[in-house]
């Protein structure tokens, strides 16, 4: 039996698509016949087959009407929403060091766009009947690093609650809403970040990772999850075959999160 995933011609919407898991995800999208409307503050010049890319700061209520106007121009309507835009630029120190500002930003990266995004697509989707929206979480929402994440865990927290939310109210309406938690990722930001704390620590890439597992409690598998794994699991999830998944958020974290 084939386990063709069914997505061909399907229209979908990436936030945050340009690097790392979201960059992933776009192109595991257009693998499986998807027409791919990328989001990002820059993006390339050229574009492959099957994606589009369209520069906005979604941080700004401006930012995100213009890219789900480009959505609905472009393509008519919409499938498939996946919010993987999100991050933390704040400063260590704890909560102290969080002022307004920091806080604002957090809320401004982490929830607003995708409560924008769906707020101005979703009656597209309750037109047509059907559609599917993933949200990017972390597993900071439970498992924050109060040194300098307190905002971001938080910001996600809110984004997760009003996922679930969301999924109650649309689910009867035929549009499934879905969570993904990854943990630590290997990115070309976390890449960085484990060169930096390496050469501060005098030593290689593989002790920079250590460094940031052992912060994080250990990650039991022994290595951060890479981008294709994180794109991989929300393309099934998007596809027929998750048909009946909604309103529940799935790990991908190698086993950091402790569970009873």
């Amino acid at each position: 039996m084939s386990f063709s995933l069914d997505l061909t011609g399907r229209r979908a919407l990436v936030t945050g698509g340009t690097k790392g898991i979201g960059a992933a995800v776009v192109e595991s999208l257009r693998n499986a016949g998807m027409t791919v409307v990328v989001t990002a503050r820059s993006v390339p010049d050229t574009a492959p087959d099957g994606a589009i890319y369209f520069a906005a700061d979604l941080m700004t209520a401006e930012g995100c009407q213009a890219a789900t106007n480009a959505v609905l121009d472009r393509l008519g309507g919409i499938d498939v929403i996946i919010n993987v835009l999100g991050g933390s630029s704040a400063p260590g120190g704890g909560f102290s060091a969080l002022n307004d500002g920091e806080w604002d930003a957090a809320i401004k990266q982490n929830l607003m766009p995708a409560v924008r995004i769906d707020r101005a697509l979703l009656p597209s989707m309750i037109e047509q009947g059907s559609g599917v929206i993933i949200h990017v979480t972390s597993i900071q929402r439970e498992l924050p690093l109060p040194e300098a994440t307190t905002a971001y865990a938080a910001a996600k927290a809110a984004l997760s609650t009003y996922s679930k939310s969301l999924s109650k109210e649309v689910a009867p309406k035929g549009i499934r809403v879905v969570r993904v938690s990854p943990g630590w990722v290997e990115t070309e930001a976390s890449v960085a970040l484990a060169e930096r704390l390496a050469q501060q620590a005098g030593t290689d890439y593989e002790g920079g990772k250590k460094i940031i597992m052992n912060s994080l409690g250990g990650i039991p598998l022994g290595r951060p999850a890479r981008p294709q794994e994180v794109a991989d699991l929300i393309t099934f999830l998007v596809s027929p075959r998750a048909a009946s998944i909604t309103g529940t958020e799935y790990v991908i974290d190698g086993g950091t999160v402790p569970t009873a």
